[in-house]
């Protein structure tokens, strides 16, 4: 290494700006879409490393937008997972589908979540050619739930994919992605193509954050799945939960005694799926109630006194007063 002259002085080194930390990096949002019960809550919950999303072998689980978000040295991938876009049969499912449609016109890159186990059917074809309006954004096709096919029914899903995206009314997608969120098959690789199509930017989030779903919202998330295990096809469609009050418990003194006081409501429509979510002496609210309140002691990192009540709000789903007060 060379020394300067005597006679000349260092020369001063350029202080680094603070944008030259994120060269090269990218940021953004990606949206999961899909028919009910395709695997989009599952995938973004693997994707994230975390619980964020609902999951439930009921079709229509997911009620509200959930931003999972997936750090990577290059990349920070901000999940939206929506509801399942499907032909609409009450308010409600209006509703939930307008929902999708104003989320995919705010984002970077959609994911179309099609299922490896089954044929592409009416409805795929019906979500693909909502996509096709939204001609800005990259379509991206992932093929879930791999791990349920053998590699020669792999191949041919993923030419029914492709062919898809290329009739006449649709868009070709940029990328076709096979993956397994529960067998843990590619699921690095989906985040990969998902980032390439982001902006460059730095992260939008703090380094852990995983969510920004209000801690209310995510609580009562977990009661209506806890609530939606093993009941009849009927419920998970009217099952509403509102978090009525989240406090700390305290002492005679008026001191925290490091107990959480949580009141949650579970709607429904009618009284025969009260007795349904309730069971017979309680019991299965019971259930409900210690499976719910694990769940929700690992989320908020305290011991939690969880009070279900189950009221009855005749045909909320198709009531525009209702919706609203439900949060819809």
């Amino acid at each position: 290494m060379t020394t300067p002259p005597a006679d000349q002085p260092d020369q001063p080194q350029q202080a680094a700006r603070p944008e030259d930390r994120w060269a090269g990096h990218r940021s953004g949002f990606a949206c999961l879409v899909g028919r009910p019960n395709a695997g989009k809550s599952t995938l973004t919950n693997a994707l994230v490393g975390e619980k964020v999303a609902i999951t439930s072998s009921r079709p229509q689980t997911t009620r509200h937008t959930v931003r999972g978000i997936v750090h990577r040295p290059e990349s920070q991938l901000v999940l939206v997972d929506t509801p399942g876009l499907h032909r609409p049969r009450t308010l409600l499912g209006q509703r939930l589908n307008d929902l999708v449609l104003a989320t995919l016109a705010e984002v970077d890159v959609i994911a179309l979540c099609l299922p490896a186990d089954e044929r592409t059917g009416p409805g795929d074809r019906w979500i693909a050619s909502q996509l096709a309006d939204v001609r800005r954004t990259p379509v991206v096709a992932v093929v879930t739930k791999t791990d349920k096919v053998d590699r020669g029914r792999l191949a041919e899903r993923l030419l029914e994919v492709t062919a898809m995206g290329e009739e006449e009314g649709h868009r070709p997608f940029a990328d076709v992605v096979p993956v397994s969120a529960t067998g843990d098959f590619q699921v690095d690789a989906v985040a990969g193509v998902l980032s390439s199509h982001l902006p460059p930017g730095p992260p939008l989030y703090p380094e852990g954050e995983l969510t920004d779903e209000p801690e209310a919202v995510m609580v009562a998330e977990l009661v209506r799945e806890a609530a939606l295990e093993g009941v009849r096809d009927e419920l998970p469609h009217s099952l509403a939960v509102v978090v009525d009050e989240m406090a700390p418990r305290l002492d005679e003194d008026g001191q925290p005694t490091g107990l959480l006081e949580v009141h949650v409501l579970l709607y429904v429509e009618r009284d025969s799926q009260k007795g349904i979510v309730i069971g017979r002496g309680g019991s299965r609210l019971k259930e409900v109630g210690t499976r719910a309140r694990t769940g929700i002691e690992a989320l908020l990192g305290t011991r939690v006194h969880l009070d279900l009540r189950v009221k009855v709000a005749k045909d909320w789903q198709r009531d525009p007063r209702q919706l609203a007060r439900l949060g819809f």
